[in-house]
């Protein structure tokens, strides 16, 4: 992880938030190339969720919500994490995460262990931000910030049911920042206070819920292979039912093979009524679905696959990351799927006179406008390569003396490093096609 890490800020990918103030715990900042990263990872899933599918609908819902929306769903009082502090070093630690982390006194040691350690009695801690509404904090009125964005589609259900001209099963899919106060952060992006979740609520009849969990498992599963990750990297793991929510029936967590071991990437739950029963409970308003085919009024049951976006940028940064040996030299190299890769192509001129900047410019504009690229003419051409072999970049395209003769150009590939000669005329297509090919890791091999 620390490589990976380093990487990162090397490259603009992510950096540590309010670094010159000495930074904020387990919050980060996304450079350009960790933007244009994780937009690529949204825009997959979204992809997924609406353009290969005909039965679920967008939404974008507020991140402040009416406080009675967190009595409904129970996070004010279930939303908890269990906390003790010790009282030799001043830190708090979850209860139940204890085997995790280091003594605050001892690194070697888990908190507990050396003799100094002094922890209290766990209780329970509500991991929701708190904050108020009005100009005046002293009279304004409570209210927090999500933890989840899923209850912004429970609480407009009754809207896009109104308006979407969908029946279950149908879903409703949204993107969006959620915030917890965790107790304990780390392992860079893998959990932080501040993070982007994406979320599907799949709303079925009752008795078709236990399918549909099945069909949401396997093909959540399926995205990720699809888009890079090794197959042997992902398993899932039914939760035990002391594990299980007080919503759920039925939970998986899809667990990737982290540097840090098997941890969740994402889970899905059958949720059952829970969620749209409280909140008719609460509010007042009925939330349920009348067939008019079949003449039959039901609460619908609920399939959640909620994954984060930062943890899936994580999983597929760790996956890609590679180091082999050419030319006697070490070759760091991120192998993301094209789709994924923050730059498609590189165009870079060999060298800074004789007309080549003139003409890789020509190339890089007519290019830019249909593919993410980048033009690049400082430093050696060697080193120019192993900068977009390190930002992920799957080709490059090399302007020489031959491409002012006969404007062709060089076109070197990432992976195999292989270079073949395609004329300035065809590359858009070229590059199309590359881009739309199937593509599976070289990690596989």
């Amino acid at each position: 992880m620390e490589k990976l890490v380093s990487l990162c800020k090397r490259r603009g990918f992510i950096f540590p938030s309010s670094e010159i103030y000495g930074g904020v715990g387990s919050t980060y900042d996304y450079g350009h190339y960790g933007v244009l990263l994780k937009t690529n990872v949204k825009n997959a899933w979204w992809r997924a969720m609406l353009r290969e599918r005909d039965d679920i609908v967008a939404i974008d819902s507020a991140i402040i919500q009416h406080p009675r929306t967190w009595e409904a769903s129970g996070h004010l009082a279930n939303f908890t994490d269990p906390l003790v502090d010790c009282r030799f070093c001043k830190q708090r630690f979850r209860a139940d995460h204890l085997d995790q982390v280091q003594c605050g006194h001892a690194p070697s040691k888990h908190p507990g262990e050396a003799p100094e350690c002094d922890l209290t009695e766990a209780r329970a801690f509500n991991l929701m931000f708190e904050t108020t509404v009005g100009p005046v904090k002293e009279s304004g009125a409570t209210v927090f910030l999500r933890p989840e964005t899923a209850q912004g589609i429970f609480i407009n259900f009754k809207n896009v049911l109104q308006v979407a001209r969908k029946k279950p099963p149908f879903g409703i899919a949204q993107v969006g920042k959620s915030f917890r106060n965790e107790i304990t952060t780390g392992n860079f992006i893998f959990r932080t206070r501040e993070f982007e979740q994406m979320e599907l609520e799949f709303f079925v009849p009752p008795g078709e819920a236990p399918q549909w969990f099945a069909y949401w498992t396997a093909a959540r599963r399926d995205w990720y292979i699809e888009l890079g990750i090794r197959p042997d990297y992902l398993r899932l793991r039914p939760h035990e039912r002391e594990e299980l929510s007080h919503y759920s029936s039925e939970t998986s967590d899809l667990e990737y093979l982290f540097p840090i071991g098997w941890s969740e990437l994402e889970g899905i739950a059958n949720r059952g009524d829970f969620d749209l029963r409280q909140h008719t409970e609460y509010s007042g308003e009925t939330l349920e679905y009348f067939d008019q085919q079949t003449k039959e009024r039901y609460v619908p049951h609920v399939i959640e696959p909620s994954a984060g976006a930062d943890r899936a940028a994580l999983a597929f940064l760790c996956d890609a990351y590679d180091e082999e040996e050419v030319e006697g030299e070490t070759r760091t190299l991120l192998r993301l799927h094209p789709r994924l890769a923050p730059i498609k192509v590189a165009v870079l001129p060999l060298l800074r006179r004789d007309g080549q900047p003139e003409l890789a410019t020509e190339v890089y504009q007519a290019l830019r406008g249909a593919i993410q690229a980048e033009y690049d003419e400082g430093g050696s051409i060697g080193r120019r390569y192993r900068r977009q072999d390190e930002i992920g970049t799957p080709w490059c395209v090399t302007i020489d003396h031959q491409s002012l003769a006969d404007r062709t150009v060089t076109l070197r590939d990432r992976d195999s490093l292989a270079q073949d000669r395609v004329a300035i005329d065809v590359l858009p297509g070229e590059l199309e096609r590359r881009l739309k090919a199937p593509w599976r890791t070289p990690k596989l091999a």
